[in-house]
C-alpha cells in the first residue's frame, strides 16, 4: 500500500474534498491488492457522491481483507449502498451478515437498514421485527424513530391497536416538538383505524396545536371524520374502544401481534408479558430512577474496592519500607550465608554470591577461608543495619569438630552480597585474624609457653627434684589451626 497516498486521501476526506480523496485513494494500492482501510474509506467517498453501486463494490473488496476486521460496519455499509441502488434483496443478505458480528458497537444501525430493506420487498412482518430490535438496542440514541417505523408496520399488517401502543411509546422517547407533532399525526391515524375517534381527535389536535405542522391530505380527511364521529357518539352507549378491543382480543391473552400463532420463532412482546407497549410515562420515569440508583451503587462499590486495594498497597509498601530500613531483604542474609557454605562444600562457583566490590585476590582469600567440606551450618547471630550486615555462624566440619566464622555482607537492592569472610578461633579471645596474615601474633601482655617454663625453673632452683619440677613446670599447649590445605600452625610463637 502507498502510505503517502493513503494519508493524502484521509486528509482530503476530512477537509470535505471528496473528489481529491477519491483520486488519492485510487493511487494508494496496486491493482488486485487487498486493503480494507483503503477500500472502506473509498466506499464512504463514493456513497457521498451517490455512486452506490461502486460504493457497494468497494465495501465488498474491503470485506475480503480478513486482517482489517470491521466486518459488521462494512457489511452494514454495503447493505445500505445496495438498498440505495435499488437492490433490496442483495441488501437484506449483506445486512443479515452484519447482524452476526457481535463486536459491532452500534447494531441498531443494521436493524434500521434491515427493516427498510424488508419494507422495500413488502415484508412488513420481518421489517417490524428489525425495527423492534433497533428500538430496544441500548446503544440507540433515538429509539422513537424505530418505534414510529414499528407502528407503521403494525398499520400495514392491519394491527392498529398495536400501532397505537408503538406510537405512544415513541412519544415517551421523543424530545423535539417537530418530531412529536409527526408522531401525534401518525397516532391519530392509528386511532381512526382502531375506531377510537375521541382519542384520534385529541391526537390530531396535539399535532396541529402550535401551527408548525401541516397534516397530510389523508390525515386531514381522517381528522374531520374523527371529529364528526366523536360528536355523534352517545354518552350512554357502550364504549366503541372497549368493543373494538374485545373484538380484536387485545388484552385477553398473551400473543405476538406480528406472529399470533408463534410460528416464526421470533416473538414480538405482548403488553401482558413485557409491558413494552403499555408502559406509562410515570413507570418509565420510575424505572429510569431505579437504573440510575443501581448505576450509582455500582460506582460506589467500585470506588470502595479501589480504595481498599489502594490501602492494602500502601500498607504493603510501608511494611516493605520498614523492613528495608531495618536491614531485611530477600533472600535473607542467613539464606545467603547458608548458600555460600553449601556451594563451597559442593565445589560450585560462588562468584555470583560475592559483592561486585570484592577484587580477585579477596575472592580467592574468601574461598581459602571457607571449609572445603562441611555438613551443617548454624547461624548464631545477626547484626543488621540498612546497608551492612554481619552474620555469625558455626560450621560442622566433615573431618570432625566445629569452626566459627564471621561473614560481612553488603546491601544489593533488596538482596545481600558477601563482602568478606573471617574464621574466628576461641584462643584469640575474640580477635579475628586477618585474611592476608596466616601467622597470628601474640596479643600484648601474653607470655609464651617457653618464657613461663624459664621463670618456673629459676624459682625452683633449676628443678632439683621431681616434685619441685612438677610444681614449677607448666605444660606448653600448642593450639593447632586448620588451614585450607590441612596443615597446622602452632600459636604462641612470636615473629621477629
Amino acid at each position: 500500500m502507498n502510505q503517502q497516498a493513503f494519508e493524502a486521501g484521509k486528509t482530503a476526506y476530512r477537509q470535505g474534498n471528496v473528489m481529491g480523496a477519491i483520486e488519492a485513494l485510487s493511487q494508494a494500492k496496486q491493482p488486485g491488492e487487498v486493503s480494507g482501510s483503503v477500500d472502506h474509506l473509498l466506499g464512504n467517498c463514493l456513497m457521498k457522491l451517490g455512486r452506490y453501486d461502486e460504493a457497494a463494490a468497494c465495501y465488498g473488496d474491503a470485506l475480503r481483507d480478513a486482517s482489517y476486521g470491521n466486518a459488521g460496519a462494512l457489511a452494514c455499509n454495503r447493505g445500505r449502498a445496495l438498498l440505495a441502488a435499488g437492490k433490496p434483496q442483495e441488501a437484506i443478505a449483506s445486512l443479515t451478515m452484519a447482524t452476526k458480528d457481535t463486536s459491532y458497537p452500534t447494531p441498531y444501525k443494521v436493524q434500521i437498514a434491515l427493516g427498510n430493506a424488508y419494507l422495500k420487498v413488502g415484508n412488513a412482518r420481518d421489517a417490524g421485527v428489525a425495527f423492534r430490535n433497533a428500538a430496544i438496542d441500548e446503544s440507540n440514541p433515538d429509539p422513537s424513530s424505530a418505534l414510529r417505523s414499528l407502528g407503521s408496520c403494525f398499520v400495514q399488517m392491519g394491527r392498529p391497536v398495536d400501532a397505537v401502543e408503538a406510537y405512544r411509546t415513541a412519544l415517551d422517547f421523543s424530545s423535539p416538538q417537530a418530531d412529536q407533532n409527526a408522531i401525534y399525526a401518525d397516532l391519530g391515524m392509528a386511532y381512526v383505524a382502531a375506531n377510537r375517534m375521541s382519542e384520534a381527535v385529541d391526537a390530531f389536535s396535539h399535532a396541529t396545536a402550535d401551527g408548525t405542522y401541516l397534516l397530510s391530505v389523508e390525515a386531514t380527511v381522517a381528522y374531520e371524520a374523527a371529529k364528526r364521529a366523536a360528536a355523534a357518539i352517545s354518552g350512554g352507549s357502550p364504549s366503541e374502544t372497549d368493543q373494538f378491543l374485545a373484538a380484536a382480543g387485545y388484552g385477553t391473552g398473551s400473543y405476538d401481534p406480528l406472529d399470533p400463532l408463534g410460528e416464526s420463532g421470533e416473538f414480538m412482546p405482548s403488553p401482558e408479558d413485557t409491558g413494552f407497549f403499555s408502559i406509562t410515562e410515570k413507570e418509565m420515569v420510575e424505572q429510569d430512577r431505579r437504573n440510575r440508583r443501581m448505576k450509582r451503587k455500582h460506582r460506589h462499590t467500585g470506588r470502595k474496592i479501589f480504595i481498599f486495594l489502594l490501602l492494602l498497597a500502601l500498607i504493603a509498601a510501608g511494611v516493605c519500607g520498614y523492613g528495608y530500613y531495618s536491614g531485611y531483604g530477600w533472600p535473607t542474609q542467613e539464606a545467603v550465608v547458608e548458600q555460600l557454605f553449601t556451594r563451597k562444600s559442593a565445589g560450585e562457583d560462588i562468584a555470583d554470591l560475592l559483592d561486585e566490590t570484592v577484587e580477585a585476590d579477596a575472592q580467592q582469600q574468601i574461598k581459602n577461608v571457607l571449609p572445603s567440606s562441611s555438613t551443617n551450618i548454624k547461624v548464631t547471630g545477626v547484626d543488621r543495619t540498612m546497608t551492612e550486615t554481619t552474620v555469625f555462624c558455626t560450621a560442622t566440619l566433615s573431618a570432625g569438630g566445629e569452626q566459627s566464622y564471621e561473614v560481612h555482607l553488603l546491601r544489593d537492592g533488596i538482596s545481600w552480597k558477601v563482602a568478606s569472610v573471617a574464621a574466628v578461633y576461641p584462643s584469640q579471645g575474640g580477635v579475628t585474624p586477618a585474611l592476608d596474615d596466616p601467622n597470628e601474633t601474640v596479643a600484648e601482655g601474653e607470655e609464651t609457653a617457653t618464657e613461663a617454663d624459664q621463670a618456673a625453673a629459676a624459682d625452683a632452683g633449676a628443678a632439683t627434684t621431681d616434685g619441685a619440677a612438677a610444681e614449677g613446670e607448666q605444660t606448653t599447649e600448642n593450639t593447632e589451626a586448620y588451614s585450607e590445605d590441612g596443615s597446622t600452625t602452632t600459636e604462641g610463637t612470636v615473629e621477629e
